[in-house]
């Protein structure tokens, strides 16, 4: 063993290397780290190792996730009232949107039906603004009756506060 480890040392020197001394390499094992980009100092231009700016972290992020879309869809959802006005925005509200398709709650039928007129204009609005595609159909919602149902088990056949009282 100890016969082997006096041959590499040798040869070692032999090729201008001094082993044993920690921290020094070779001049070829020195050349390939240049190469390979390796300890090299950043000069006057930017580069990855420099700090980056929240704006151009968060594109990445968001191309590298595929989460385009949905970004694209939750910013219409915040400007709801700009996109589609003040008129419609003040009667009617974007509640989800899965798979391509915007569902819409109005706050009276009478609202809910305009909106289900003027639905082919909103979907032209919003393609200029997510892009073509995107949202693919809206489902408007009109008031509902409030639900006198609490929980996942509701007897067969009951009604509501009817059947307890009448």
């Amino acid at each position: 063993m100890r016969a082997a480890l006096g041959r590499a040392r040798a040869a070692a020197q032999a090729r201008g290397e001094k082993p044993g001394v920690p921290g020094r390499i070779g001049a070829a094992a020195l050349a390939r780290e240049r190469r390979a980009g390796a300890n090299t100092r950043s000069g006057a231009h930017p580069d990855a190792r420099d700090p980056q700016g929240v704006n151009s972290v968060m594109a990445r992020l968001i191309a590298e996730r595929g989460w385009t879309e949905t970004v694209a869809v939750g910013g219409v959802l915040g400007r709801w009232d700009q996109i589609v006005g003040a008129d419609i925005a003040g009667h009617c509200q974007p509640i989800s949107f899965v798979e391509g398709v915007l569902t819409v709650g109005a706050d009276s039928s009478a609202w809910a039906t305009q909106v289900r007129l003027l639905s082919a204009n909103l979907l032209g609005l919003l393609a200029r603004e997510v892009g073509e595609g995107t949202v693919t159909r809206i489902v408007v919602r009109g008031p509902s009756a409030p639900s006198w149902k609490h929980g996942p088990r509701v007897a067969p056949g009951s009604k509501g506060p009817g059947d307890t009282y009448g």
